[in-house]
């Protein structure tokens, strides 16, 4: 049996994690949040790319519990704008995780810009103790819409037109259609050959 740390509070990556999981038939795994262990510091983001961010956040997590730890980085990446929010999705418009402000400072900069196309990227980490690291970046592309639809998800979800989903904002569809698409979902997938090296070594 081998324990993990999510390095996240958000019960739905937990949820991702542990369907992921299920669908690779990797079981001697038990999965925490950080709601699960003692508090430490919570490292800055300073990296500028999402495997920067996500493999701090995993290193962290790693050195405070002693458990392989994984860890994501994500957000929106916009074509016009050059792949921006990319790693300030979430304080885009200053204050981290407005997600209202966020959304209407984008559409207000997306005014009348004809070239919607654009991508929710994810890179997740997994740290072991000890120094063995591996990251794998999922990848959802879509357009962006002129206004939000939709009331679930989160962040630029009600923004966001999948392209395998046309027709419909992520924040229209169920969690498991967005569970099976998403960059998130694509990431964790790629690190699960990882996680069942682990559980076997483990078990």
């Amino acid at each position: 049996m081998v324990d993990i740390l999510v390095a996240s509070g958000n019960a739905k990556k937990l949820r991702e994690l542990e369907t992921v999981l299920q669908e690779s038939s990797i079981s001697d795994v038990v999965l925490h949040s950080l709601k699960d262990v003692a508090a430490y510091p919570e490292p800055a983001e300073t990296g500028l790319t999402f495997e920067e961010n996500a493999l701090i956040k995993a290193r962290a997590g790693a050195q405070a519990t002693g458990m392989a730890c994984i860890a994501d980085d994500s957000g929106l990446a916009v074509a016009a704008l050059n792949g921006m929010p990319g790693v300030l999705s979430a304080r885009w418009s200053g204050t981290h995780g407005d997600d209202q402000a966020n959304n209407d400072l984008l559409l207000a900069q997306m005014t009348d810009i004809a070239l919607r196309d654009a991508a929710f990227v994810s890179c997740c980490a997994l740290v072991v103790p000890g120094g063995e690291e591996h990251t794998a970046e999922g990848r959802w592309e879509g357009t962006l819409l002129t206004q939000p639809r939709g009331e679930n998800g989160f962040g630029y979800d009600p923004l966001f037109e999948p392209v395998d989903a046309p027709g419909r904002s992520s924040a229209e569809l169920t969690p498991d259609e967005k569970n099976a698409r998403s960059h998130r979902g694509q990431a964790l997938r790629e690190l699960a050959q990882w996680i069942a090296v682990l559980a076997h070594q483990a078990g």
